[in-house]
């Protein structure tokens, strides 16, 4: 099968530093086109990946020589512009998440099934090796029966202009950085877990959250996760998975670079085991993975309602954070 004709909406930094290499790197993917508001911003990611300069982003949707398009552009944007490349028939992978609402993530969901073309939420990690050897772990039974989860993902604050700050944009702590623990969480204990509990830190004068915590269970199991996340900390992004018998943690868990070798810490009674694990490209990875659901769709049809249903239910599990959350006014 031919490889999968990439256009990208918009200059994103994720999207220049690693998915655009990532999209040309891969034997399955070729980026045919890159679209910017501006003719200078396009032109200049267009010729460092050898595709075409597109002003405006409907002109890209328009182009018969894109399969799928991606799109890294601000949570605010991403209903927008994945609606039409939904109705214009091409394969959507979108940056996480994938809206900033649950009803607008299941409308397009039902949209994506209703052209027959995948729609995909750009989680990195999920990914990366080490969470095979991970759930491998937990299977075997190394740490006995899960009980619970300690997450963070926190970084320092952003230059003032950044667009985190920008409530038009559906900035915030929450739907940037919270939403890694909240999809660890799902990844590591499954896909029923509630919010019992959230504060926020919300910033009247922005009127975006810069941090927060959230408590979640699995009404059935007793499992919980406590997750902490914000962008006014010192740099976090580890977790610790406790069981019955034993514990595993990560650290540099949701954006290491390709080069990296986690290590995988594992605490049973008889001592502590550092394992290192191989390195990986994630983004490499999360290429292959989408360019895989394409030809699954091509060839067959049938789409992955169970991985639809679960992102439902991530978004509203988000939904629920936000909407019960105790606000801390700063």
């Amino acid at each position: 099968m031919s490889a999968l004709r990439i256009g990208v909406v918009g200059c994103a930094d994720i999207a220049l530093r690693r998915m655009l290499p990532a999209f040309a790197a891969s034997p399955r993917t070729v980026v045919t086109a890159i679209a910017s508001r501006t003719a200078d911003k396009a032109r200049a990611a267009a010729d460092a990946f050898g595709c075409a300069a597109v002003v405006g982003y409907d002109a890209l949707l328009e182009r018969s020589d894109v399969d799928a398009v991606y799109v890294p552009l601000p949570v605010a944007l991403h209903a927008r512009w994945t609606e039409r490349a939904l109705r214009a028939g091409k394969h959507v992978l979108a940056e996480k998440p994938l809206t900033a609402r649950s009803d607008d993530t299941a409308r397009l969901l039902g949209l994506a099934r209703e052209h027959g073309v995948v729609l995909a939420e750009n989680y990195l990690f999920v990914h990366h090796g080490a969470y095979t050897s991970v759930r491998d772990l937990v299977a075997e039974g190394v740490i006995g029966d899960v009980r619970a989860l300690h997450a963070s993902f926190t970084i320092p604050p952003r230059p003032a202009d950044d667009i985190r700050y920008r409530a038009d944009l559906d900035g915030g702590a929450l739907l940037d950085i919270g939403v890694y623990p909240v999809r660890l969480a799902t990844l590591l204990l499954g896909p029923e877990l509630r919010v019992h509990g959230a504060v926020l830190r919300h910033d009247t004068a922005r009127g975006v959250d810069l941090g927060g915590s959230a408590l979640l269970g699995d009404p059935a199991t007793g499992a919980g996760a406590q997750l902490v996340f914000g962008m006014e900390h010192g740099y976090t992004a580890g977790w610790r998975l406790l069981g019955s018998e034993g514990s595993l943690a990560l650290d540099r868990a949701y954006s290491p670079p390709a080069e990296h070798r986690p290590v995988l810490r594992i605490e049973r009674a008889g001592g502590v085991e550092e394992r290192v694990l191989p390195a990986h490209d994630q983004a490499a990875a999360a290429v292959a993975a989408f360019a895989e659901s394409v030809r699954q769709r091509r060839t067959s049809g049938a789409a992955d309602t169970s991985d639809a249903a679960a992102m439902v239910r991530r978004a509203r599990l988000v939904d629920e954070i936000r909407r019960t959350a105790h606000l801390v006014k700063v």
